[in-house]
């Protein structure tokens, strides 16, 4: 999964307020600033046949009203039960912590 910000080839660059989870395809931004205002659209790429699918725009705007939705904290967790790796191998189990 790859999210294009505003147009071709702009793509959503990975640091500590962005991530791609490569499990849902989801893209999570924390702390969004002015600068994060803009469409997005997700790019999926079958690695096998390298087709490629792009999602409608989704749009992103700020509130200028202050309101924030009230937002539970809650962790969210989708480790498969077990997990086998062979020695030596990147393993990446993802968390999240969501709320307000």
């Amino acid at each position: 999964y790859s999210w294009v910000f505003n147009e071709f080839p702009s793509f959503v660059i990975e640091d500590s307020r962005r991530f791609i989870s490569q499990e849902t395809g989801n893209l999570y931004i924390s702390k969004v600033q002015t600068s994060d205002v803009g469409s997005y659209i997700c790019l999926v790429k079958n690695t096998v046949t390298n087709a490629r699918v792009l999602s409608p725009p989704t749009p992103l705007t700020l509130r200028n009203d202050g309101v924030m939705g009230e937002y539970e904290p809650k962790i969210e967790v989708h480790f498969p039960y077990t997990v086998t790796a062979a020695k030596g191998t990147t393993v990446k189990m993802e968390c999240f912590a969501l709320g307000k």
